[in-house]
C-alpha cells in the first residue's frame, strides 16, 4: 500500500514556531505538554510542525499549560483578503 504524504492544512489556527518557542521556554518536552493538554504526543508534534491544525479549544489549553497568552500562539493574519 503506497504511503500518503500529509498535506499541511490550508489555514492554521496556531503559529507553529510560537508553540515550540513557548514550550521550550517552559522547559517542557512535547510529551509533557501533550499530557498536560490531554492530547497525544503525535498530535502535539503535528501541531508544532504545522502538519495539523490545533482546534481553538486545544490551543487555549496549550496556552494555559504554557502560562502564555493565547494571542502569542495564534496565527497572525495578513492584510490580504484571502488570508
Amino acid at each position: 500500500m503506497p504511503s500518503r504524504a500529509r498535506a499541511r492544512p490550508r489555514r492554521l489556527c496556531q503559529e507553529p514556531k510560537a508553540v515550540t518557542w513557548a514550550r521550550e521556554r517552559e522547559g517542557l518536552t512535547k510529551r509533557a505538554l501533550a499530557t498536560r493538554v490531554g492530547i497525544s504526543e503525535q498530535l502535539m508534534g503535528d501541531i508544532e510542525s504545522g502538519r495539523r491544525n490545533a482546534t481553538p479549544a486545544n490551543l487555549i489549553k496549550i496556552a494555559e499549560a504554557l502560562n502564555c497568552p493565547f494571542v502569542v500562539l495564534e496565527r497572525k493574519r495578513g492584510f490580504n483578503a484571502d488570508d
